[in-house]
């Protein structure tokens, strides 16, 4: 995940995924790669952005359509790392779903 997400002129979705996660981390790269790729194949699905620090993790995924959303939030090996994600990988974490109406880049 290199550089800011190619995403459509507005209006469209964001899911804001921020986490601190727990010391266990095993197996936690491969599923979060493996998410990715998974939900880059779901109908509606525009991009994603992520960044980690010690502490703090943010991802944002970008769809075109609430419904995109919740067919994501339902499929059933996306429920299986959501699973893993609150009885392992995390301490804490905190959803929020937002409508993009306008956006703008500054490039060198």
């Amino acid at each position: 995940m290199n550089g800011f997400a190619k995403t459509p002129e507005p209006p469209y979705y964001a899911v804001i995924f921020s986490s601190q996660r727990s010391e266990d981390v095993a197996g936690y790269g491969e599923m979060a790669e493996k998410m990715v790729a998974l939900a880059s194949k779901q109908t509606g699905f525009l991009g994603v952005e992520s960044a980690r620090d010690e502490g703090l993790g943010i991802t944002v995924s970008y769809w075109d359509s609430l419904e995109s959303i919740k067919k994501w939030k339902e499929n059933s090996a996306h429920k299986v790392a959501q699973e893993k994600g609150k009885s392992t990988w995390y301490q804490n974490y905190a959803i929020r779903v937002c409508k993009v109406e306008r956006q703008s880049f500054f490039e060198m």
